[in-house]
């Protein structure tokens, strides 16, 4: 019995809810879906519940969809012009209708106390870089960074792109420490769980809530 605790505990995360950037296409490649169920399911295995962009349609639909099989809470936060289920499926778990696009990430962040990205395409990388954006200037307090998933290398060239602008000076190496990447779902949930956030953040007051 005492082996059965310890292993519960092992499995028990410092997250309530992690967020999930991904496409609302499968992409061509069949890692990719594999990899959006088995981030689902080390959610699941890590009693970690998730929030994103809502929908049931590509690499959004099979990480929820295996979030929810798995007993976990799932929130999907939805702009009202995309509530049609012919744009976004069916919803999977608890709904919250966002007036924007704006108002949907600032309210996926705050329900989130990580975020992770799947492959996917501008909408995805859109939300990949405000967050980051947040995290550098201080807007939001979340003292983790944010992890990439580079399924087959996806995000290779996003990558040396980063590195490059920080040899050139326009990213500090203590802003490039926010963004972890790994080919593996384990790995990059363990590389979340143990990071350190850097003390130099620039302080800031602002919001991105719309007064």
């Amino acid at each position: 019995m005492e082996g059965v605790v310890a292993n519960d505990e092992m499995k028990q995360s410092k997250f309530r809810r992690i967020c999930v950037f991904c496409g609302s296409s499968q992409g061509k490649k069949k890692s990719y879906q594999d990899s959006a169920i088995e981030l689902g399911k080390e959610l699941v295995s890590r009693n970690i519940d998730l929030v994103y962009g809502g929908g049931s349609i590509g690499l959004m639909g099979l990480v929820s969809q295996a979030v929810h099989d798995g007993g976990r809470h799932v929130i999907g936060v939805i702009p009202k012009t995309l509530m049609s289920p012919e744009l976004t499926g069916e919803t999977v778990g608890e709904v919250k209708a966002a007036a924007d696009m704006h108002q949907r990430k600032a309210e996926m962040a705050k329900h989130s106390d990580a975020f992770i990205a799947l492959p996917g395409g501008y909408g995805t990388l859109e939300e990949l870089l405000e967050v980051i954006t947040w995290a550098q200037l201080g807007i939001h307090d979340k003292p983790v960074s944010v992890g990439l998933l580079n399924v087959d290398g996806y995000y290779n060239s996003l990558l040396t792109f980063i590195d490059k602008a920080v040899e050139e000076g326009f990213i500090t190496p203590n802003a490039r420490q926010i963004i972890l990447s790994t080919p593996s779902v384990k790995e990059l949930v363990k590389k979340l769980e143990e990071y350190v956030p850097c003390r130099d953040r620039v302080a800031s007051k602002l919001s991105w809530a719309i007064e």
